[in-house]
């Protein structure tokens, strides 16, 4: 591809991540995490109680391939925060525990720092679904 020509998926993929302050890409959604890494990352922010949108990876391989090429991550989930990648489910969950997310995001943390367990069907809590335009 020349540098003349666009691409749209990662045209999309870059300005969903301007447009919103958090933002997770995720494999299914927050109310159908489709793996287990997934879940744990939006128990997580549902425990926070932290508005979040989230974009489905799994229609499209390409949106996958993008973002880590955007993020220069190569796993899912991938959580921002004003622009800038947090990290993975592992690097979210440290956070979550040492209370570093909950100041990241700027909300509170309760005192019972260990990282939630997802519930069997997790609950859209918090979270915007934004629309896959990635497709």
């Amino acid at each position: 591809m020349s540098e003349s020509e666009t691409n749209p998926i990662r045209d999309a993929i870059s300005e969903a991540i301007a447009e919103h302050e958090t933002i997770l890409f995720m494999k299914g959604t927050p109310e159908a995490p489709a793996c287990g890494f997934s879940a744990r990352t939006v128990a997580m922010l549902q425990a926070l109680d932290a508005p979040f949108a989230a974009v489905d990876i799994l229609p499209d391989p390409r949106i996958r391939q993008e973002l880590s090429a955007i993020s220069g991550w190569p796993t899912i989930p991938q959580l921002f925060h004003s622009g800038d990648l947090i990290g993975g489910c592992d690097i979210v969950c440290e956070m979550y525990e040492s209370g570093e997310l909950a100041q990241t995001l700027g909300v509170q943390q309760s005192s019972d720092s260990s990282a939630p367990e997802p519930s069997p069907a997790a609950q859209a809590n918090g979270f915007a679904q934004i629309e896959n335009r990635l497709g």
